[in-house]
């Protein structure tokens, strides 16, 4: 009876049902593709006539996945002789960072491994340059900021004016701890302070280890603030002042290249697009806690 009265709307509906089946279809497939591709073929470098990897750490750090298999990727190239880690970020979640920080410390057993500081590599940025061997940095870089901070928005007054009542049915006397709808109790604050002065340990444990710099010089840094590069270098946060050509000189110098060190970038993805788009799609459905929907916990 609708497609009498409205030729042209359903025709329109079932084209447009049509194409959203086909893009989805679409999108599975490539989807599918990558995964296979990715099971079989490890990403391949940009050129194989390059003898200094560089591996880019840009933006906040959400996750180490890419990071990694850059690293991965050099370190087990014959080819490249040393590393140099270009790092321009504020830094992002514990996790992430200390995957990377790991993976560089293996690394950096087998090859030279270099960190390059940009406008910024604070927090879990100055985490992951702290594993490298050597770290350069501008004069003006902002890096330091070593610390833990755990931070949540309070909504009880908004919904209370609102007419929000929260119910809570839980398993647990601590698992609705940190609900926006309610105020934090004293010893749910203590629980949230010991576990930011623990991952905050294993920050500048893991730093001054790498650094090969007493714990308790790097504990009396590590008070959140930010440095200069230049008062990084008095302080023996960074080793030397200077951009990223420097840096690639350096490793080349630490890695004993015989001529002219020439720096090679991992191959870029160009279906990143795409597969983003189909992990959007085709992503799990994860079941979260409180604590992870309400609090960031990050190295910032």
């Amino acid at each position: 009876m609708f497609s009498r009265r409205h030729p042209f709307l359903f025709f329109g509906a079932i084209i447009s049902v049509c194409m959203t089946l086909t893009f989805i279809g679409f999108v599975g497939i490539v989807y599918i593709s990558s995964k296979m591709m990715d099971a079989g073929f490890p990403e391949a470098l940009g050129s194989h006539k390059g003898n200094i990897g560089i591996v880019e750490v840009m933006g906040p750090i959400i996750s180490s996945k890419k990071i990694i298999e850059d690293i991965k990727g050099f370190r087990e190239n014959e080819d490249i002789k040393a590393i140099v880690v270009r790092i321009d970020s504020p830094g992002g979640g514990i996790g992430p960072s200390q995957e990377i920080y790991r993976e560089l410390i293996k690394t950096r057993a087998q090859k030279q491994v270099i960190a390059s500081m940009g406008s910024v590599a604070a927090s879990g940025g100055y985490y992951v340059a702290a594993a490298t061997q050597k770290i350069v940095a501008n004069p003006g870089t902002i890096t330091g900021s070593i610390g833990v901070i755990m931070e949540y928005a309070n909504l009880m007054e908004i919904a209370k004016k609102i007419g929000i009542a929260p119910v809570v049915i839980k398993s647990g006397e601590f698992k609705d701890m940190g609900s926006p709808l309610r105020e934090l109790k004293e010893n749910e604050k203590l629980i949230f302070q010991e576990l930011v002065d623990e991952l905050h340990l294993q920050f500048v444990t893991d730093a001054a280890k790498a650094r090969n710099m007493a714990i308790e010089t790097m504990t009396s840094l590590a008070d959140g603030r930010v440095y200069t590069g230049q008062t990084a270098l008095s302080l023996k946060l960074v080793d030397r002042l200077g951009n990223l050509d420097d840096a690639i000189q350096w490793a080349g110098q630490l890695a004993g290249i015989q001529g002219k060190p020439i720096p090679v970038y991992p191959k870029e993805d160009k279906m990143t697009f795409i597969r983003k788009l189909a992990d959007t799609l085709f992503k799990d459905i994860n079941i979260s806690g409180t604590i992870s929907d309400n609090f960031r916990y990050i190295v910032n």
